[in-house]
């Protein structure tokens, strides 16, 4: 456990998270959203700081970044926990654990230590290292500690993200990060709400932030089958990219795969994903790439 960032206190005990946009108003001895972060006598905490549940060393490309340090390894490292509730979630095992069951989540994970990532990272010929595989947001605390580590060993930073933070937290983290990949799931409020758990807006506003930031940004897209495949949505997607961030920033398209519980719903067809590339192209997007197929 950890004194947690970005937060306010309200009238009768309560706090307001500002880490994310779901800003929680969270009573006494509950927690946010994301089931990691807890209010404790007033105070906001942060329970699963420097609790890694996976760790890995990954090529780069399979984050993915693909125009960010090429052919060379990240050592990739998450937390339990997440501020969306995507129902094809990949690896919900370890991102919803904290909601689904909560009493385990200042327990799970290894103890490692911001010295002990960076130390891997070099043992590994790692020149990176990625947050990922849940929201990095939610352990920003510890990825803050992380990166600044980082920093100092010359080591970069990139963060794997629903892209749902506030303005504050990528202030704080603006310093340090080098690259962002960032999903944007749909160009459909209404799927953010009714699939995540979330609203678009924030998401668009953030993706046209960190370009204004001059970090590097991927942006990555998984198509679903009848949800948010539609040749317009796809049009939306890839003009919104190439007017707010340019036609050289990477779109990744990626196929479906019944998970979790949307286990019902068929996977994507490698036409979908081939079509949705094409229309990235007829919209003068440079580099488009199709994924998980």
């Amino acid at each position: 456990m950890h004194k947690a960032l970005l937060y306010e206190k309200k009238k009768g005990g309560e706090i307001r998270c500002n880490l994310c946009n779901q800003h929680c108003i969270i009573p006494k001895n509950k927690r946010g959203l994301c089931g990691v972060r807890e209010n404790r006598k007033g105070e906001l905490n942060a329970l699963t700081y420097g609790k890694v549940i996976a760790k890995n060393i990954d090529p780069i490309e399979k984050k993915p970044f693909y125009h960010f340090m090429p052919g060379t390894l990240s050592f990739s490292i998450a937390t339990v926990g997440c501020n969306f509730r995507c129902l094809y979630c990949q690896n919900a095992d370890i991102s919803q654990i904290s909601k689904e069951e909560p009493e385990d989540v200042e327990i799970i994970g290894e103890d490692l230590s911001p010295e002990e990532v960076i130390s891997r990272a070099r043992e590994n010929n790692c020149p990176s290292i990625s947050y990922t595989y849940t929201e990095p947001t939610i352990f920003l605390e510890y990825a803050l500690d992380c990166m600044k580590k980082a920093k100092e060993n010359k080591i970069k930073n990139a963060w794997v993200s629903n892209g749902y933070m506030t303005k504050e937290a990528i202030d704080m983290i603006d310093p340090y990060l080098d690259a962002i990949n960032i999903d944007l799931k749909s160009f459909n409020n209404n799927f953010y709400k009714k699939t995540c758990g979330a609203t678009l807006n924030p998401v668009l506003e953030n993706i046209k932030e960190f370009k204004k930031r001059n970090i590097w940004l991927e942006i990555t897209t998984l198509l679903i089958p009848q949800k948010n495949d539609s040749e317009e949505e796809i049009k939306r997607i890839a003009k919104f990219i190439k007017k707010e961030t340019g036609r050289e920033t990477p779109w990744h398209i990626s196929a479906f795969y019944p998970t979790y519980k949307m286990k019902d719903t068929p996977p994507t067809p490698r036409e979908t994903i081939e079509r949705a590339v094409e229309i990235g192209k007829q919209n003068k997007l440079k580099n488009v790439y199709p994924g998980n197929i």
